[in-house]
């Protein structure tokens, strides 16, 4: 069976030690861990990485490095992603944001994982994003947040 391919953002990695979101946050990784997903992670994951704590910072590396699929924002992306900023899905303070989005789409992901409620995890943004990318040409993107994407018991 295909593995998902799940685009992790920033929050994502902050998500496995905040209080608020460490449950799920763990369950997606343990998902992870048990081989049954791969984490597509860009370079701007990693550049965002470095302002944070550093046991935020480690995270990643304490798996392997097959675990993980490496994406880069390309000039393919910064354009679709000031796309959606032109657009008026999200504002100019969002770009980062909307590069995510952009280099998800690009890669074609299976889903997008965010804790961002404001600018990713939004029901009227994902509409935004979506009718931008069909606009270009795209693929929809799905974007949950990572309740969606933990397995649950049968009961």
């Amino acid at each position: 069976m295909k593995k998902d391919r799940i685009y992790i953002d920033t929050s994502i990695v902050g998500g496995f030690f905040d209080d608020e979101f460490e449950s799920e946050t763990k369950l997606l990784f343990k998902r992870l861990e048990n081989n049954e997903v791969i984490f597509v992670v860009s370079d701007l994951l990693e550049v965002e990485l470095e302002r944070a704590p550093e046991r935020v910072k480690n995270l990643l590396n304490q798996f392997p490095d097959a675990f993980f699929e490496r994406v880069t924002l390309t000039l393919e992306a910064k354009e679709l992603g000031e796309l959606y900023v032109k657009e008026n899905v999200v504002g100019k303070t969002s770009m980062e944001d909307c590069y995510h989005i952009a280099m998800a789409t690009i890669n074609n992901v299976d889903v997008l994982a965010s804790w961002n409620f404001k600018h990713i995890v939004n029901y009227t943004r994902i509409k935004g994003y979506n009718a931008v990318n069909l606009k270009s040409g795209y693929n929809l993107l799905e974007i949950r947040n990572p309740k969606d994407l933990i397995e649950y018991e049968n009961e």
